[in-house]
C-alpha cells in the first residue's frame, strides 16, 4: 500500500480539496483507496459525503480507543473508504498526554491491521491511503507523518504561502531522522493557480528552482521531491462541491477542477508505478 499525507500548516491552500479529490481520482482509476481524515474540523469527511457522527467509530476511536482501522472505516463510493473525523479529535493531545510513543499510534494501528490481514491470508485491502492532516504541525500531523511513506504539499502560489514551507520541510526532516526513516516529500502541487498572473508564474518558478537545487544536494528527505506539472486552476466549482458532499468528479465532471485533479491523480499513480518498478529491479 502506498501511503501519502497531504499536509500544510497554513490553512486555505487547498489541502482538504486536494486530499478528497486526489483520493476519488485514484479510486476512479481503479485503485482501492482509504481516505483518512485527521482534521478535527471533519471537512474531508463531509466533502466525501459522510456525515461526522453518523458512524459509531471515528479516527478518535482509532487513536485513543484502540479500535482497529478496519472497524472504523466507512464505504464512500466505488473503491473508496473513509476513516471519518470527529470534533473529539480536537482533544486528542490532552487524551494522549501521558501515553508513551503517542506520535506512533496511527502507525501501530496500521501495522496491526496489516498483520491481521496477513494472518487471515487476505491481500492488502487498499492500494493507497491518503491522509488529510490538520492545518498545524501538532500531534495529529506527526502521527500521519510517522505512519506514511510520503508527504504531498499543496501550495497556493502566493509569497505568504511560501513563508511556512521551510518549517514544514524542517518537520519532515526531523520526523525522517528520528521517527520514520522512510518518510520523504513526494512533491508540491500548486493550487488555486491563476496562469495569467505574474505572481503565480514567479512563485511557481521559485519553488521549482528550490527543489532543483535540493536535488543537486541529494537531501534525503526532500531531494527527490518534484513540483507536479499539474496546476490546479482556481475554479468556483471546487469551492461549491463540499457543500453538496461530493467530489468535483461528481459535482462538476466537466469543470477545470475535475480535469486538473484527474491529471494530478494520474501523475501520482505514475510516480507509484515508477517506484514499484524500481523496487522490483532492486530485488
Amino acid at each position: 500500500m502506498r501511503s501519502i499525507a497531504v499536509a500544510n500548516q497554513k490553512g486555505g491552500v487547498g489541502k482538504t480539496t486536494t486530499s478528497v479529490n486526489l483520493a476519488v481520482g485514484l479510486a476512479r482509476a481503479g485503485r482501492r483507496v482509504c481516505l483518512v481524515d485527521l482534521d478535527p474540523q471533519a471537512h474531508a469527511t463531509l466533502h466525501a459525503g459522510v456525515m461526522p457522527g453518523s458512524h459509531p467509530l471515528s479516527a478518535y476511536d482509532v487513536l485513543v480507543g484502540g479500535q482497529p482501522l478496519a472497524a472504523a472505516t466507512v464505504a464512500a463510493g466505488e473503491n473508496l473508504c473513509v476513516l471519518p473525523s470527529h470534533i473529539d479529535l480536537s482533544a486528542v493531545e490532552m487524551a494522549l498526554a501521558g501515553r508513551s510513543g503517542r506520535e506512533l499510534i496511527l502507525r501501530q494501528r496500521l501495522e496491526a491491521d496489516a498483520r491481521c490481514n496477513a494472518d487471515a491470508g487476505h491481500a492488502e485491502p487498499f492500494d493507497y491511503m491518503v491522509i488529510d492532516c490538520p492545518p498545524s504541525l501538532g500531534l495529529l500531523s506527526l502521527n500521519a507523518m510517522a505512519a506514511v511513506d510520503e508527504v504531498l504539499l499543496p501550495l497556493q502560489p502566493h509569497f505568504l504561502a511560501l513563508h511556512g514551507l521551510s518549517k514544514l520541510l524542517e518537520t519532515i526532516e526531523l520526523v525522517s531522522e528520528h521517527v520514520n526513516p522512510r518518510l520523504r516529500l513526494l512533491g508540491v502541487v500548486l493550487c488555486m493557480y491563476e496562469a495569467g498572473t505574474r505572481l503565480a508564474t514567479e512563485v511557481g518558478r521559485d519553488v521549482q528552482s528550490f527543489f532543483a537545487a535540493s536535488a543537486e544536494k541529494k537531501h534525503p528527505a526532500w531531494g527527490s521531491a518534484q513540483v507536479f506539472e499539474t496546476r490546479v486552476r482556481r475554479n468556483i466549482r471546487l469551492a461549491e462541491a463540499p457543500s453538496f458532499g461530493q467530489s468535483i468528479f461528481d459535482y462538476a465532471p466537466d469543470s477545470y477542477g475535475a480535469a486538473d485533479y484527474a491529471a494530478l491523480a494520474a501523475e501520482v499513480d505514475q510516480a507509484a508505478a515508477v517506484l514499484r518498478d524500481g523496487v522490483r529491479r532492486a530485488a
